[in-house]
């Protein structure tokens, strides 16, 4: 019985060197672009009924909650939530009905787009001449209207728990711990600063593990033997934000057609207030 022990363990071993081995050669998968089932709703929004493409901007939609990445050992200087997430926001205007809906206008950028502008102004005007430049550099397109907003909310740990079992050394566990933030979206008028249409959609973050381990005592209990094993999986903070931004965008056009600010040209769809673990 020992031998077998001892066999079976020196097996594990060497599984485990030869694991550790590949993941230190590990490369990873290829790039790859990840879509969601949100942004699939996005692009089946039906075009606008005999309206021109609605001219946006989107300046900084930023992280309002001022939350760290939790730690039980040091203070994190790491955000919880990404600061780009603008750049979400942009990507889902243009996924509308597949980038017939909104004319989104550059903001972010602006200082290197006007840079650039002056640029070519002046060598434009240096080897051609003013007119000349009249002729190719075009103004640029102001919006009438603006996303505005932000990540306002980023509760961790909202609800957890587990269960486990063990029998003569052997044992199973298992725990789930929920996070959840939440994203604040409204659209503003240029010419009169109204708040037109405004919403608020919340996302919960999964996160789940799983193990056994067992522990006995060998060779009239001189000897003991202890393993391990287990896998956790997280769902990315990133994924449930752009999730949330797009069914924000997709509460937004819901409430502007029901209010009247535009029409769709087919029969209008269903928006689900409730989209698996989205609250709208």
């Amino acid at each position: 019985m020992l031998r077998i022990l001892l066999v079976v363990l020196t097996a594990i071993v060497i599984t485990g060197c030869a694991s550790t081995k590949q993941t230190v050669t590990y490369k990873g998968d290829m790039p790859y672009v990840e879509g969601t089932p949100t942004n699939e709703l996005l692009m089946a929004i039906p075009p606008l009924d005999g309206q021109p493409k609605i001219t946006i901007a989107v300046y900084r939609f930023t992280d309002l909650t001022g939350q760290r990445k939790p730690s039980t050992k040091f203070s994190q200087l790491s955000t919880a939530v990404t600061q780009g997430s603008d750049t979400f926001v942009i990507s889902a205007l243009k996924a509308v009905s597949n980038g017939s809906w909104f004319q989104v206008v550059e903001r972010n950028g602006l200082d290197n787009l006007v840079k650039e502008r002056q640029l070519i102004r002046s060598t434009r005007d240096l080897y051609d001449g003013e007119n000349e430049i009249e002729k190719v550099l075009k103004p640029m397109l102001f919006a009438g209207l603006i996303i505005e907003g932000g990540i306002v909310g980023y509760d961790s740990n909202t609800q957890s728990g587990g269960q486990g079992a063990r029998y003569f050394g052997i044992g199973l566990s298992e725990q789930y711990r929920v996070d959840q933030v939440t994203v604040s979206m409204r659209i503003v008028s240029v010419q009169t600063g109204e708040i037109l249409l405004t919403t608020n959609v919340t996302k919960t973050i999964a996160s789940h593990s799983s193990g056994g381990d067992v522990f006995r005592f060998l060779d009239m209990g001189t000897k003991a033997l202890e393993l391990e094993t287990g896998v956790a999986v997280n769902e990315p903070v990133n994924y449930a934000i752009r999730t949330a931004i797009e069914f924000a965008v997709l509460e937004l056009i819901h409430s502007g057609e029901k209010q009247g600010f535009w029409k769709f040209k087919e029969k209008e769809i269903e928006i689900p207030k409730v989209h698996g673990n989205i609250r709208g």
